[in-house]
Formats: structure tokens, sequence, C-alpha cells
């Protein structure tokens, strides 16, 4: 196991390395890490050194400080990074948005990429994969007027289609509702390729004198199921990568920045990565994709019913704030869940009395310093 072979100083030295350089884009040298750590300078540059023998650091050549290597960034976020308490502001944004946005995955997976990005200030996405078969969970006709009607479609996804329909044959509402009552009579739960004649034939024995209606509709609808089929990619805030010297270089930024609009390199990384407990972090050269080879990609996939309907996350500079990305979105990934079936539970008030105690606690300690000081004084 990679780290084993780490003793615990070297392991507080390497965590306060990436920290420090996280924070401030710096290489991190000896001198910093004497304000956290309870060594000599001597002990801790030799320990810097067996560290970088050791791959887990480099030194760039401009520079007395070390940063840490991929192995290192894997390592410290396998073992070493510690749990990040989003504050009651993050939760309620989070919450708030997705709340309002709740009626079409599209519309909430798109909400999810901006919140990423806003809220861990890295490039985010909301990744929707093609859907080879749709299949349908409800049918919904609206009457609106003499020949036109509102046909909502959805899917077994989560996903939901509308289509305003408007007929030269005669409709009225007894039309529509009995439209209604035979698309989730028949259809409920067919793959499009098991919608066979026999079935269509009993729709319109159902649909009686308004059996004219089956065919426009299944025109319609087949036209619904192909517009569902091509997958999307949503990306948010693609300039808040200007911000990091790491993209300074405008080659690797335009070989990035077309990466992003090639979706399939996106997918591919996710389906590389994706494991059991639904998500993954894919660092530097991790990646099958050679241009963000100096990027991180974290993301979590998003379930309905224990399927996976689609993912969220973000890409960043390889020294990456792990804790924070990783605690939005979980935050991000299960209150979409909760959305989608319908539960729609927000994030738990155990969560939010948590960040309070923290905050009181770190209050607390405040005041005692505080009061030192004053005897001191």
């Amino acid at each position: 196991m990679a780290g084993s072979e780490l003793s615990d100083r070297k392991k507080q030295i390497l965590k306060a390395i990436v920290d420090a350089h996280i924070a401030g884009g710096e290489p991190v040298g000896s001198k910093v890490l004497m304000q956290q750590i309870s060594c000599s300078s001597a002990t801790i540059r030799n320990e810097m050194a067996e560290l970088e023998e050791m791959g887990y650091l480099e030194q760039p050549h401009t520079s007395a400080g070390r940063v840490p290597s991929e192995l290192g960034y894997r390592f410290y976020v396998d073992s070493l990074v510690e749990h990040y308490v989003m504050t009651a502001r993050e939760i309620a944004q989070i919450n708030h948005a997705l709340k309002a946005k709740m009626s079409e995955l599209d519309q909430i997976l798109a909400t999810a990429s901006s919140l990423a990005s806003n809220l861990t200030n890295y490039t985010g996405f909301a990744l929707k994969p093609r859907t080879n078969e749709i299949v349908a969970q409800r049918y919904e006709a609206i009457y609106i007027s003499p020949g036109q009607f509102v046909l909502v479609m959805v899917a077994q996804s989560g996903e939901v289609k509308t289509k305003n329909v408007k007929l030269d044959i005669p409709v009225d509402s007894a039309s529509v509702a009995a439209l209604t009552t035979a698309l989730n009579t028949h259809l409920i739960g067919l793959k499009p390729a098991d919608i066979t004649l026999p079935i269509l034939m009993a729709m319109e024995k159902d649909m009686a004198e308004d059996a004219m209606l089956v065919s426009p509709v299944m025109k319609i609808i087949y036209e619904m199921i192909s517009e569902s089929d091509g997958g999307d990619l949503k990306v948010s805030g693609v300039d808040r990568l200007l911000q990091y010297p790491e993209y300074s270089d405008k080659e690797q930024l335009q070989g990035l920045l077309g990466a992003l609009e090639r979706k399939e390199d996106l997918v591919g990384i996710i389906n590389d990565a994706a494991v059991n407990d639904g998500g993954g972090v894919v660092i530097g050269s991790e990646s099958s994709v050679k241009v963000m080879n100096n990027s991180t990609v974290v993301f979590r996939t998003i379930q309905r019913d224990g399927k996976p309907v689609g993912a969220i996350g973000v890409i960043g500079p390889l020294r990456m704030d792990y804790a924070k990305v990783l605690a939005t979105l979980d935050g991000l990934s299960g209150n979409i869940a909760d959305l989608l079936s319908g539960t729609q539970a927000m994030l738990t008030d155990q969560t939010q009395s948590k960040g309070e105690r923290i905050e009181k606690h770190e209050e607390e300690n405040k005041e005692e310093r505080q009061d030192e000081r004053r005897k001191q004084e």
C-alpha cells in the first residue's frame, strides 16, 4: 500500500507541504514548516529530502522549497485530507438553488455545475450520459385549446420532456384525457423497440372515436425520445482557470478547453475512474487525456433508484483544495439524489449543527486566547 513506509512525522510534513502549496501556490521551505511542526530546521530538511527520494515531493530547480508530486497528492487525497465541514451559508446555497430547479434533470445538473464552480472556485461540470434506451415512467397530456395540447413525458431517469402539439384533427379535453389514460396504460415501462403494432392497435381500440390521435402522437413521442438520446455536458466557470498560474501557458490552456468541448474525453475519464462509492479523484497523468495531465478531475455520480443518471464534478490544478471540493460534491450529489427520488430532503440539520458546534468552539477558543493575553498584560 502506497505510503505504508512513511513515518508519522513524514506524513505530518507531507500534509503540511500540500496544504501550504494549495494555499499559496509556491514551493514550500523548511522555515514555513517550522511554524507548524516541532522539529529543527535541519530535521525537517532531511525529512523533505527523503520524501523527495521516495517520490512524494519534487524540487523546482529554481527554488530551495519543495512541491508535492502526483504521488504526494494521491497519498494526501487517500490518507491525509481532513474532513471539510460546509458552512451554513454553503448548505443554504445548495438547498435553495436545487429546490428551485428540481423540475427537470437538465436544469438540476446545470444548476449543480454552476454551484460546484461557485463554491469551490474551480471549473464545474455536470454530465448527463447518453441514454440508449429511454423508458417512460409517466405521460401527461394537458388540454390547451381545440386541436392543441401539451404532451409531457417523464422518463425513468428523471428527465422530463414536453412538446406543444397542434393538430388539424378535432381534439377536445375529453380526447386529451383519453389519450393520457391510453399512453399510461400501454406504454409505461416499455423500451422504444418494445412498442409493437399490436400495442398500437390496442391503444386505438381504447381510444375509440379518438383513435386517429394515436398515429401523430406516437410520431411525436419518438421525436421526444430521439431528442433525449444525445447526452449532455454542462461546464461552468471556465474563466476561473485563468486565476491559477498553472494555466498561464496559452497552448496548454487551449488544449484543456478543447477537451472540455469534446464531452467524450470527460466521459472517458469518468468511466475509467468510477468506483463503487460513486465517484473518483483523477490526478494528473492518471487521466487518459494527455492535455489534463496538469489538472485534477474530481467527480461524484448522481443516482436515481440505484442507477447512475449523471455526474457532477470540478476541474482544477493539482494543488486543489481537496477537502472542500470533496465535501461540496458529496453535498451536491446527495441533495440531487434526494430531489430525483422525490424525498426533497435538504442537507441534514445534524450537518448544520456540527458546523455550528465547530464555529462555537472556535469562538470559545478565541475568547480564551484574548483572556490569556489580558492576564499577561
